[in-house]
């Protein structure tokens, strides 16, 4: 293999949990929710599926199923979608939905995989082009530029700033054209098989991980050192 592509949410990096995410707004707006409270609202947000990049909803309301379909393919629709989710569960004020999805996309939001800087650095030590591949409707640069791991991406091929969503294989063509790799000396590493495997059509090779809590999964990203194995010389 001479190029890896990652997906990130899920692959490289996991979000916070659905309390912590609720906690931090609340805490940076002085808004006070009573324990009990706080509880049902969070577990009423996680149902919701209001986290972009936690659990996905239980239901999505017939008014958002429109936007939902396309949430990945501009900034606006996937504000609404998530946005719109959030608006289901009563909160003391208003402007804590658009909060919420402000904090989202901040890098305190997430946290990289124990082995994500590892498998990123040798990598990147031994030639292999890497690329981010991610259904998302905002720039996760920054997320990545936090962390230290931006200076091992080669490119970021972003369904936002394409119009399309994986498992479309345009977004995967993409980002080999921009790593100048062949599709069929590729790896896509993703946890969905539905949007990563997109890839297969193209000809790359395809590897899966679980989409766990960081500390539940310590060396996922491990087997793909022994997938790609030899540099690029």
């Amino acid at each position: 293999m001479i190029a890896v592509l990652f997906d990130f949410s899920g692959t490289l990096f996991r979000v916070e949990s659905t309390e912590s995410w609720l906690r931090a707004v609340l805490t940076e707006a002085d808004v006070p929710l009573p324990e009990p409270e706080f509880g049902r609202a969070a577990q009423a947000l996680q149902a919701a599926g209001a986290l972009p990049g936690g659990a996905f909803p239980e239901r999505v309301p017939v008014e958002l199923a429109d936007v939902w379909e396309v949430r990945d393919q501009s900034s606006a629709q996937h504000r609404a979608a998530y946005t719109g989710l959030s608006r289901q569960v009563p909160l003391p004020e208003p402007g804590l939905h658009d909060a919420l999805y402000d904090r989202h996309m901040t890098p305190a939001a997430w946290t990289p995989y124990p082995d994500a800087a590892e498998v990123l650095r040798t990598l990147h030590e031994r030639g292999v082009g890497i690329g981010v591949v991610s259904n998302i409707g905002w720039d996760l640069r920054p997320v990545f530029r936090a962390h230290g791991l931006d200076r091992y991406v080669g490119t970021y091929v972003l369904s936002y700033e394409h119009g399309i969503r994986k498992p479309d294989p345009r977004l995967f063509a993409a980002a080999c054209a921009e790593l100048g790799a062949d599709p069929r000396q590729v790896l896509m590493v993703g946890d969905e098989p539905r949007a990563d495997g997109g890839a297969a059509t193209l000809g790359c090779a395809v590897h899966f991980v679980h989409h766990l809590p960081a500390d539940e999964r310590p060396d996922g990203l491990r087997p793909v050192l022994d997938l790609v194995d030899r540099p690029v010389t």
